[in-house]
């Protein structure tokens, strides 16, 4: 069934791409009418791939490698997609390539990988980058960060367009970056442009800082999203805490790893640009919260035209 409801999107996004009026389509190759059958069909790969999600809420164990990393206690109004779903969800469902298997997603309790009207959702991961250092935090210039966090990304272009990528321009902070100390959390959020898009983008980032590494919450959306997660962002911070033995506080500087670089390093991602982070920023599901999510409604719009979708 995965397969058949894979080809049918497939078909369908195709179809969309070369559309001319919402009951005939013409392609390179040859003319698809939509019938009643496809828009049942279609309907039902819908349903089939919701149904096949099982989510969770409460209190979750964040682990990676077989390691219990974190908790996370499901913020209310949000639901929880396992590591092995999302992994599903980001490379079958979402066309990105495998960056290995994450922690998992969150999303709003009312929306789903397959919503026509999903606007966002908050992958989850763990990085193994070491202990990273906060001393300089404090003393931080964030205009001068972003700056340089925007020379690059010019810098980065070049590859992305070789590599068959839109460029990337970083507008500038949709949210500074904020470090709290006590708790040793950091947020920030970046607007992005996408090669000549009209809408630009959100990217909002959490980083919970433990003994070895961070986890990370990534959430992405077109950049009216920012009010709606910025309602939620204090919640979410909450909700993800290290386990003993992997909190700050367990450092052994004998035998524990000190990362590269300090908070500065880690919002502007010089490591990260260096790996080709910005090569593979669609991975962070440009393609699909703003993209296919863009083709659910438009191809729903095409089968079922401007009216209310039949019951």
């Amino acid at each position: 069934m995965k397969k058949l409801t894979l080809c049918f999107l497939a078909c369908c996004f195709s179809t969309f791409l070369f559309a001319q009026d919402a009951e005939t389509t013409t392609t390179d190759e040859s003319e698809v009418e939509i019938t009643e059958e496809m828009i049942a069909e279609y309907q039902a790969a819908m349903d089939s791939i919701e149904q096949s999600f099982t989510y969770e809420r409460g209190t979750i164990t964040l682990s990676k490698g077989g390691t219990d990393y974190a908790t996370l206690t499901v913020p209310e109004g949000y639901k929880y997609l396992d590591p092995e779903q999302t992994e599903y969800v980001l490379t079958e469902l979402w066309g990105n390539p495998s960056s290995g298997m994450g922690m998992g997603m969150l999303f709003p309790e009312d929306m789903s990988p397959v919503s026509q009207d999903l606007t966002f959702g908050v992958e989850i991961d763990y990085a193994d980058e070491g202990y990273i250092e906060d001393d300089e935090a404090a003393s931080l210039d964030y205009d001068d960060l972003l700056s340089q966090m925007q020379s690059d990304a010019k810098e980065a272009n070049e590859f992305r367009v070789e590599q068959g990528y839109q460029p990337i321009q970083i507008v500038g902070w949709a949210a500074p970056p904020f470090y709290d100390a006590a708790s040793k959390k950091l947020h920030w959020a970046k607007e992005l442009k996408f090669g000549e898009d009209d809408v630009n983008t959100l990217n909002y980032n959490i980083r919970i800082l433990g003994r070895q590494g961070y986890i990370n919450l990534n959430a992405i959306g077109n950049i009216d999203v920012l009010p709606v997660f910025e309602k939620d962002v204090d919640e979410i911070l909450a909700s993800v805490n290290f386990v003993a033995g992997q909190t700050y506080a367990d450092f052994n500087p004998d035998i524990d790893r000190v990362a590269a670089y300090g908070i500065g390093g880690l919002i502007a991602g010089k490591v990260l640009a260096k790996a080709g982070f910005f090569a593979l920023l669609a991975k962070f599901w440009k393609l699909i919260l703003l993209g296919i999510a863009g083709a659910f409604m438009a191809i729903k719009r095409m089968i079922f035209g401007s009216g209310d979708t039949p019951a």
